[in-house]
């Protein structure tokens, strides 16, 4: 059964872009993460099991690739044509359109989850939005099961503390 790429691309292109938003940020950062997944995962066409969802693998080539970008954010690691690209596209993603997406897409809670630390806004993505297991996550994150436990829980109190109804707001 030979893989029908350019097919496999449309239908998983919204979830691929969808995950790199939510980890990345800026929209136009995310498209080039999502573009960068779809080039590695052409390029390891030979180690995909066509036994698996093309989609998961994808999106699990993805969450890594942005996941490195984060970390070599953090760690100032960006070659410098690399950190240049990345503050261009973060400036131009606080435009119209992406204030428009911003809008549409989120509400209260994906406002709470942005705010939240990277630290705790990584494990609630990967295991809510992409439905990553506490082993998938503690991999992709470099550390242990329990410690992603204990993210997720401290990320969660965090956020019900964030959508919590002030005592300003009538109710």
């Amino acid at each position: 059964m030979k893989l029908d790429f350019e097919a496999e691309y449309r239908s998983s292109y919204g979830r691929v872009y969808g995950l790199c938003v939510r980890l990345l940020g800026g929209t136009v950062t995310a498209e080039d993460a999502a573009q960068d997944a779809f080039v590695r995962a052409y390029r390891a066409l030979d180690r995909y099991d066509p036994a698996q969802p093309f989609g998961a693998w994808v999106i699990g080539i993805a969450r890594n690739h942005c996941i490195d970008l984060l970390r070599r954010r953090r760690h100032g690691e960006l070659r410098s044509d690399e950190a240049a690209e990345l503050a261009a596209a973060e400036s131009e993603s606080t435009g119209g359109v992406d204030a428009l997406l911003i809008t549409e897409r989120s509400g209260r809670v994906r406002t709470a989850i942005a705010a939240l630390p990277e630290k705790y806004r990584l494990p609630i993505l990967l295991a809510y939005y992409n439905e990553a297991s506490y082993e998938e996550i503690a991999e992709a994150l470099g550390i242990s099961r329990n410690h992603v436990g204990v993210l997720l829980l401290r990320g969660k109190q965090a956020l019900r503390k964030a959508l919590a109804p002030s005592e300003e707001e009538p109710g």
